[in-house]
């Protein structure tokens, strides 16, 4: 039986995170490297991505970057491609990578539906695909799709309505679920984070409206903290959470529960 202290423990693996240049991908990134795995950040803007990287490497995590819109096909397999020329394997995928449009349901443009649908739901399978393979090849690997409570729940009603942004978090919660049924038995389990509210960017025109109503309602009482989802991924991401696969943890102050 395995010490804990190793369980937890990902020297000698790489992990791929999208969305990893800043926010709560660059925390989960960040929680990973300091567990030991080698990072593969992507990321749409350029200059975030080269600072978050150069940061890293300075507190002497081992980091890469490469730009990468998660909606194209070639970029997806460039940025695998990059990563195995890099490092020389694959082992972790985190699929953060994910944006919002506010409009009423009844007034959604279509452009914008079908944007955040390809960068949240679509982005996440094409890396899920690629990566998949490689892991496929092993017999081992953890994908990491990071949801939110919005694809479980209904938003706050204070809130602007993000009516892709919930249904695209649904359904990764059940891509989530489907892609562990298929390829559990060959070796790669996928899992889900669904955090409640956290400051960042996304969020920071948002929480001036809700986060009153939402700490009220909350059993912990508050909002989410910097660095209270690390310990999250890298369980998932560790042979801590070996036999668990098709699961979402929800990261919410216990929000959903009441």
């Amino acid at each position: 039986m395995a010490n804990v202290r190793n369980l937890f423990d990902l020297s000698g693996k790489v992990a791929l995170v999208t969305g990893g240049s800043r926010g709560l991908g660059r925390e989960m990134a960040e929680g990973l490297a300091e567990a030991g795995a080698s990072l593969m950040l992507v990321a749409r803007r350029e200059p975030w991505l080269t600072n978050t990287v150069t940061e890293m490497r300075a507190a002497g995590l081992a980091c890469e970057g490469m730009a990468c819109d998660v909606a194209d096909p070639a970029q997806v397999d460039a940025a695998v491609r990059r990563t195995l020329e890099v490092y020389g394997g694959l082992h972790i995928l985190v699929n953060n990578a994910g944006v919002a449009w506010g409009a009423p349901a009844e007034e959604m443009p279509l452009d914008k539906w079908q944007m955040v649908l390809d960068i949240n739901l679509t982005g996440a399978f094409l890396f899920a695909q690629r990566a998949g393979r490689i892991m496929l090849a092993r017999g081992d690997g953890a994908i990491i799709n990071v949801a939110s409570v919005a694809g479980l729940v209904g938003t706050e009603p204070a809130s602007p309505s993000t009516i892709g942004y919930t249904a695209s978090k649904g359904g990764l919660i059940s891509m989530t679920r489907e892609l562990a049924a298929r390829w559990g038995p060959r070796g790669i389990r996928v899992n889900a984070i669904a955090p409640g509210y956290f400051p960042s960017r996304m969020t920071e025109k948002v929480l001036p409206l809700v986060e009153k109503a939402y700490c009220e309602h909350t059993p912990l009482g508050r909002i989410g903290q910097p660095g209270e989802l690390k310990g999250v991924v890298v369980f998932l991401a560790s042979a801590a959470s070996a036999y668990i696969t098709g699961q979402t943890i929800v990261v919410d102050g216990g929000a959903t529960i009441v």
